[in-house]
This record gives C-alpha cells, sequence and structure tokens, in this order.
C-alpha cells in the first residue's frame, strides 16, 4: 500500500519540523511521500524531495489538512494511506508506516487509526490522547469513536466516501466530525499503542481560541451529525460537564460565547447519522450524547 504524509506548519518551528521529517524518511519499507503546507506562511527549508505547498492565508488546521489530501489527488487517492502528524511531533519508531500498511491491509473495514502520543522526555501519554471514555490505560489498543488530529493515518477511500475535514471549524472537533461520518459509512476507527509519536506535553488552553472555539465547534459537531432527539441531550451533558469543571471566569466567558456562536452561524450541511451507527458508537462504549 503507498502511503503519504500531510504535515502543516507555522513555519514557526523550523528545528522541530526537521526532525519530524527525518524520522518520517527513516521508516521501513517503501519511501513515504511527504506534503508539508504552510498554513499562512512561508515553509522553512526542507529534505530534498519533500513537496511544499503555502498557502497566502491561515485555513485552519482542518482547511490545511485538506489542502495537503488534494496534493495527493482528489480525496488523496494517488496514495493508500495517508498520515496526518503535527509538525512538532516525531515518530518513534522506524516501524510505524509498516505498521500502518499491515493494519489496513489485515481489516478492509478499517478506515482510520490513532496513534498513541507520548512525551519524548518521560514517556508519558495524557489522558485526553487516549481516544476513548475508558482512558486509565494508554497501553491497550482497541476500537474508538474517534481520533488524534495530529498524530493518525486514514484509508484515502474513508475521504472519498465521506468528504474531508469540515474546513469551517478551523480549530477543534473537526476529527470527531470526519470519524462520525465514517463510522456512518461503515468504517471503522482503531487505537493503537504501538504506533507512538513523541510529543511535548502541552495543555490545549494554551491557544487564546481555545475555549470559544471548543464550544461553538461542539455545538456545530451536534448540529451537523447527530439526530434531532439526540442534539439537546449531547449538549446539554457538555454544559453540565463544562461547568463541573469550574473554569476561569474569562474562560467560561468564551465559552458561553462559542456555544451562542455555534448556535446563531452556520455550520455546513446537515447529514445526520444513522440510529445503528448510534447502537454502534453505544456498542464501542462512547453513546453520542457524552
Amino acid at each position: 500500500m503507498k502511503v503519504g504524509a500531510v504535515i502543516i506548519t507555522m513555519g514557526n518551528r523550523p528545528d522541530e519540523l526537521r526532525a519530524l521529517l527525518d524520522s518520517v524518511a527513516k521508516q521501513d519499507g517503501d519511501p513515504v511521500e511527504v506534503v508539508v503546507v504552510g498554513n499562512g506562511s512561508p515553509v522553512p527549508d526542507v529534505p530534498e524531495g519533500v513537496r511544499t505547498i503555502e498557502l497566502p492565508e491561515n485555513l485552519g488546521i482542518p482547511g490545511g489538512r485538506n489542502v495537503g489530501i488534494e496534493a495527493f489527488g482528489p480525496a488523496g487517492r494517488d496514495v493508500d494511506i495517508l498520515l496526518f502528524l503535527d509538525d512538532d511531533g516525531l515518530l518513534a519508531s522506524h516501524d510505524t508506516a509498516a505498521l500502518c500498511r499491515k493494519a489496513f491491509e489485515a481489516d478492509p473495514k478499517l478506515g482510520i487509526v490513532s496513534f498513541r502520543i507520548a512525551d519524548p522526555e518521560n514517556g508519558i501519554t495524557q489522558r485526553r490522547h487516549v481516544p476513548r471514555l475508558r482512558a486509565a490505560d494508554p497501553m491497550r489498543s482497541s476500537r474508538v469513536t474517534t481520533f488524534l488530529g495530529g498524530a493518525n493515518a486514514v484509508r484515502t477511500r474513508v475521504f472519498a466516501d465521506v468528504g474531508g475535514l469540515p474546513d469551517e471549524f478551523f480549530y477543534a472537533h473537526e476529527e470527531t466530525d470526519l470519524a462520525w461520518r465514517a463510522l456512518d459509512a461503515g468504517w471503522m476507527i482503531d487505537y493503537r499503542s504501538d504506533m507512538v509519536l513523541y510529543h511535548p506535553t502541552t495543555a490545549p488552553s494554551r491557544h487564546a481560541v481555545y475555549h470559544r472555539m471548543v464550544a461553538r465547534n461542539r455545538v456545530w459537531l451536534a448540529r451537523r451529525n447527530l439526530p434531532a432527539p439526540l442534539v439537546p441531550v449531547y449538549l446539554g451533558v457538555w454544559l453540565l460537564l463544562t461547568l463541573v469543571r469550574r473554569p476561569s471566569r474569562p474562560a467560561l466567558r468564551a465559552w458561553f460565547g462559542g456555544f451562542r456562536e455555534g448556535w446563531t452561524t452556520p455550520c455546513g450541511p446537515r447529514r445526520p447519522m444513522k440510529w445503528r451507527t448510534v447502537w454502534r458508537l453505544t456498542r464501542l462504549g462512547r453513546p453520542p450524547v457524552i
């Protein structure tokens, strides 16, 4: 199976980007073709053979990755698998691409693989980086209902079936939107603890727009994908969880502003998932109300 990789960058981490590209170049088997997308910024110097695209403006994470997908032909069809890697990450092993090929060849219904993210200094995987509710053991691989945006592999037929990432989201929850659409089309998602991306431990709230985008996109996610009776249940649960976590007053103000924006602004096409998909999500341990 042919493997490609999409990396988006703001151009502000040239050393980390070079280290990541070196780790991709060292993968066992056939070479991985790489496209680096400068998301509203110039691309730093890259090794020979790495393709680059420089966008005149920042399209956000999903928009930048969609440009990278199309660089491999419509819906990425020139390759069988696309890796999506954060530009400050590093593939921990030389066999990650080979493991991806083996996983997708062995399971024709496998559409997406979520890698384990580990801190390069201590090897710890943050709980939020395990894409399931029972996240206490990050070393346990399993079927899951979503995936990690900066450390994953996608079979390109998924994009042909359900489309790319939602450009409108810009940042936050774009992976779950794609995951739900993929699951609704019959694809499966695996979390694999043996496929590791080293990435420094960070807090998602480091982004200035975090609280607003998380709330807005959560509403959009529900409006786009859930059967109508589940929309208020899902959003009500997340409202309660947010309040229980007791964010700061400025953070809560931004969150409610985003929540309101999610109801009052266009969210893209609505394609509610089938009820059998709701049941599948429930059997996988994450009913779409949590």
